[in-house]
């Protein structure tokens, strides 16, 4: 092997290595923003929770069509056609038109 083509060879690796660390930066920095929005989230997520606490004490102990509505949320048929079974294909008419006659 000759020192010219070894040197090509080094060359081409310490390319690719800086192109490996710009990488790797980048997905860092993705990485982060990822964490931070997670945390973001979360945080909204805990104050809608207790802020849906708070308007349930201040009514009381919960009226069965908050329950219900909050089932059919929680991705729940709340109608007598499927009661209980879990909603795979989005809104239910039924469902809903039960939430609305409530």
């Amino acid at each position: 092997m000759d020192k010219q083509s070894l040197f090509v060879q080094v060359a081409n690796l310490e390319e690719r290595i800086g192109e490996l660390y710009v990488e790797l930066g980048t997905l860092k920095q993705k990485i982060q923003d990822l964490i931070e929005e997670n945390q973001r989230l979360e945080r909204e997520n805990e104050h809608f929770q207790q802020e849906s606490l708070g308007k349930q004490s201040a009514n009381g102990p919960g009226s069965a069509q908050d329950n219900l509505t909050r089932i059919y949320r929680e991705g729940f048929h709340i109608c007598n056609v499927k009661y209980g079974s879990l909603r795979t294909e989005g809104e239910c008419l039924f469902c809903l038109s039960f939430i609305q006659k409530t």
